[in-house]
């Protein structure tokens, strides 16, 4: 499968009490076309807010899919890939890299109440994380046995994993609108808090 035309990639950077997102339109070869800054609370509720935040900021009717750095962010602030899909009409996928049991354990430890409950029900809202087949990547580079998986909404999760590997680059574990969308959230947190 090709790559689409263009991908809005998201990710965040935390700072002490606020976490800052870049969404980074990428075009199919690679090539950022466009940059929006939001902010979101460390532990809050409101990282799904801030995605919606750079995509009205873009304005970018021509961006096919959605990705995301993971579910996650900010510390346990979760994406609610249901509701950003339905705001904006595409295909939406959380990439991560790390082989794990769940975050409910973690979440029973760091929250009570209705904090907890609340965050449990969008947690358990979220599809199944499936394998990035790493098949295509050749045997010498550094990250090709590294996993990488991807939840999907509005997209096959199969599809969702190949446009994932038609975005990356050789040698590189993160794909494109996720590695500069990183680098982008990084340095707006730095420039914005010095920190």
């Amino acid at each position: 499968m090709r790559p689409p035309s263009r991908t809005l990639g998201v990710a965040f950077s935390d700072a002490r009490t606020a976490s800052h997102a870049a969404g980074v339109v990428v075009r199919a070869d690679g090539t950022p076309d466009g940059f929006a800054f939001a902010r979101c609370t460390v532990g809050g509720t409101d990282a799904t807010d801030a995605v919606l935040d750079c995509w009205r900021a873009l304005d970018r009717e021509d961006v096919r899919h959605v990705a995301c750095a993971g579910v996650a962010p900010a510390w346990f602030n979760l994406l609610d890939l249901d509701r950003l899909r339905d705001a904006l009409d595409r295909p939406v996928y959380a990439v991560s890299y790390e082989a794990s049991p769940g975050l409910e354990p973690a979440l029973r430890e760091a929250f009570d109440g209705d904090a907890l409950a609340d965050r449990l029900a969008t947690y358990r809202s979220l599809p199944p994380r499936v394998p990035v087949d790493p098949s295509d990547a050749a045997d010498d580079e550094p990250d090709a046995d590294e996993p990488r998986f991807v939840r999907a909404v509005g997209i096959d999760p199969e599809r969702a994993a190949a446009a994932v590997r038609g975005l990356t680059r050789d040698g590189v574990r993160r794909c494109e609108p996720l590695r500069i969308a990183a680098l982008a959230a990084s340095a707006h947190r730095e420039a914005v808090t010095g920190e």
